[in-house]
């Protein structure tokens, strides 16, 4: 990989738009809704155990993260969806703060690729689809990630998988790749989807 994983680091919390760094390094931002596992996903691909922190509160955090990866990559962690006890104060920060990463973003032409993240055994809620629309409609590129691939037993995630490929929101051709934090499977193949849209 042409990529030095030691040099990855929280470059910067952003709880507001003018926050957004400018820095001219290619972007990757990660999608989903509280607690479908981003930040678990985060640490495996760069092999941490805490550099993105796992919220033992669903929902709670609503800031756009931004990590520097070697200077080269900046992975994007939206702030998660559809928490059911988020305040309605909360949930417009939230949406305004997601949105303004999409309509506001200093480096939007940056934006190399979107991962949807969708919980394997839940399958795609409402606002996955709305999420999955929104970025098919702003013509991002995007693949899905079925995180806790781990959980479901063989049958049922054979399933799982069939259901979330059927999905009318996820366009054909759009890439769908099992993952699971715990036994690193998918952090291979989401490696190279991520290396081949950047460039890097």
């Amino acid at each position: 990989m042409a990529l030095n994983l030691q040099k990855a680091y929280l470059f910067i919390s952003a709880g507001r738009v003018d926050q957004f760094p400018a820095k001219p390094q290619p972007q990757v931002v990660f999608s989903g809704r509280s607690n479908v596992g981003k930040s678990s996903l985060i640490n495996a691909l760069l092999g941490r155990r805490s550099l993105a922190r796992v919220s033992s509160s669903p929902g709670k955090t609503i800031t756009v993260n931004f990590y520097d990866i070697d200077a080269k990559l900046m992975l994007v962690d939206l702030p998660g969806y559809g928490f059911a006890r988020r305040a309605a104060s909360d949930k417009k920060q939230w949406s305004a703060i997601t949105d303004g990463y999409f309509t506001k973003n200093p480096n939007f032409d940056l934006l190399k690729l979107a991962v949807q993240l969708v919980d394997l055994e839940v399958g795609p809620t409402a606002d996955d689809k709305m999420m999955l629309n929104y970025l098919t409609q702003m013509d991002i590129p995007f693949v899905v990630v079925a995180s806790k691939a781990d959980k479901p037993n063989k049958t049922n995630r054979a399933k799982a998988l069939e259901a979330l490929r059927a999905t009318p929101e996820i366009p054909e051709g759009v890439k769908i790749i099992p993952f699971s934090s715990k036994t690193g499977e998918g952090k291979d193949e989401l490696w190279r989807e991520i290396l081949a849209a950047t460039g890097i």
